[in-house]
């Protein structure tokens, strides 16, 4: 499994029309193609957190269907309560995801 944490800010009060944004984007096909295999949504303060797990790596999943109609939707439909975390350095949707610097998992066995 692969995961992307993708960061952001976020207005304040602007939690259940983001979820909602997404959850009537994961009942179309972009998930699918990505590889989403789930999603988490967090909220601190007026940092917004996007944890992406996939069965590819995502980056450049997201990159290759930034185009997308419904990429472009979703991205549309969230610019009035969304921002990029870094203005200065944000160009394109891998420049708001966090690199994964530790990780640790607990043996299943």
């Amino acid at each position: 499994m692969y995961r992307t944490m993708i960061v952001a800010k976020m207005q304040r009060d602007a939690a259940p029309q983001v979820a909602k944004i997404f959850a009537d984007s994961d009942r179309g096909e972009l998930p699918g193609l990505i590889g989403v295999t789930g999603r988490s949504l967090f909220q601190f303060g007026e940092v917004y957190l996007h944890l992406i797990e996939a069965e590819r790596p995502p980056d450049s999943e997201v990159t290759k269907y930034a185009k997308h109609p419904e990429f472009r939707d979703v991205s549309a439909r969230l610019q009035p309560y969304m921002r990029a975390y870094d203005p200065e350095t944000w160009r394109e949707p891998k420049d708001a995801m966090a690199r994964e610097f530790y990780r640790w998992e607990r043996d299943r066995g």
